[in-house]
């Protein structure tokens, strides 16, 4: 059973990310204070439930939050900071959009960096472990595939709408014939090989 708060600490957030291994599209956070009473027998990380749970589940979480954001960090920038910077970035913003801001977070992994002097712990397996870092799991597993799903009308071919961006066999035999797109993160190792891709862009 998850457990409501990790701090003594009223008004304690809780945060993760969603795509941090993915070959293409944002990495993508979400944070968000759920109220002291909040309980849902369903709720667990949201790599352990299935797609049809996680939309169920993420408007209950919209609604029953105190405040909740969230933040994509693109590709480019991903590649510019590299990923797990990028993924703490992501928190972090979502983090200074709480309003009123938080007494204390919790972060699902093992690496942050403090916003605006706020208390914090990190949390191997948060998710599976605090309500609030599981919500927040949910959130933003379902926002990020909504990304995906969206750019996938944009470049079909590498079926993102299905893999929403992993480095799939389908996915990566896609880059082989296609080359690259701008969602892309060139900074991965897109093939086992590495060859020399190319770009494409939308006509």
């Amino acid at each position: 059973m998850l457990l409501p708060n990790f701090s003594s600490l009223s008004f304690e957030c809780g945060t993760d990310e969603a795509g941090r291994g993915c070959l293409a599209g944002p990495v993508t956070a979400a944070a968000l204070v759920l109220p002291e009473n909040f309980l849902n027998e369903l709720l667990n990380d949201s790599k352990q439930l299935s797609e049809k749970n996680r939309d169920l589940l993420r408007p209950i979480i919209e609604e029953s939050a105190l405040c909740y954001s969230v933040t994509h960090i693109e590709p480019l920038i991903i590649d510019e900071i590299n990923i797990l910077n990028a993924s703490i970035h992501a928190m972090q913003e979502c983090i200074k959009k709480l309003s009123p801001i938080p007494n204390y977070i919790i972060v699902d992994g093992n690496r942050f960096k403090p916003v605006e002097n706020i208390p914090h712990s990190c949390i191997i397996k948060g998710d599976s472990k605090y309500l609030s870092i599981a919500a927040a799991s949910v959130l933003a597993k379902t926002y990020r595939d909504d990304y995906m799903n969206k750019i996938h009308e944009e470049f079909p071919m590498y079926n993102w709408k299905k893999n929403k961006g992993y480095p799939t066999k389908e996915h990566r035999e896609a880059i082989r014939k296609y080359g690259t797109t701008k969602y892309h993160r060139m900074s991965f190792r897109l093939l086992p090989e590495q060859l020399e891709i190319d770009f494409i862009e939308k006509a």
